[in-house]
């Protein structure tokens, strides 16, 4: 196997090309292990403690106040990253559906929509739900 690196200077981010004469294995490793590195990385805290939760895990974030929470299946944990923070790094999975909202499409079990024109978002085995606002709503069943 061959690397090389190739610097180009108007390139904005980093962009990587695997070549290969077919899909095997090995290249299915580097694959994975390249995206776990591109993941981002965010710290959780509850309490005292700080967690490292996948974020996969993560059902939405929204605000609280001049906090933002996570919320997971059983837990929410406080997040020191501004909304909009988060939205660029968060992966593509992840989607803004109001002002004090961001949440994980993959979550998502049903998408109600009333008559008023307010809906709301119920998540996999967990009582929790969002709302969505009538401005984001077209956006997010385009994801």
């Amino acid at each position: 196997m061959k690397i090389r690196v190739e610097l180009d200077s108007n390139l904005e981010e980093a962009e990587i090309v695997i070549k290969a004469p077919r899909f095997d294995e090995q290249i299915e490793r580097i694959q994975r292990s390249l995206e776990e590195v591109a993941k981002p990385s965010i710290l959780f805290y509850k309490d005292t403690s700080e967690y490292y939760v996948d974020l996969a895990d993560i059902l939405f974030f929204e605000t609280d106040g001049n906090k933002i929470f996570a919320h997971a299946r059983n837990n929410a944990y406080e997040v020191k990253l501004k909304l909009y923070e988060l939205e660029e790094c968060l992966p593509r999975y992840f989607c803004r559906i109001s002002k004090s909202t961001i949440t994980n499409i993959k979550a998502i079990y049903s998408l109600e929509k009333s008559f008023s024109g307010t809906s709301s978002i119920r998540f996999y085995d967990t009582h929790k739900q969002v709302h969505v606002s009538r401005h984001y709503f077209q956006f997010l069943k385009e994801n």
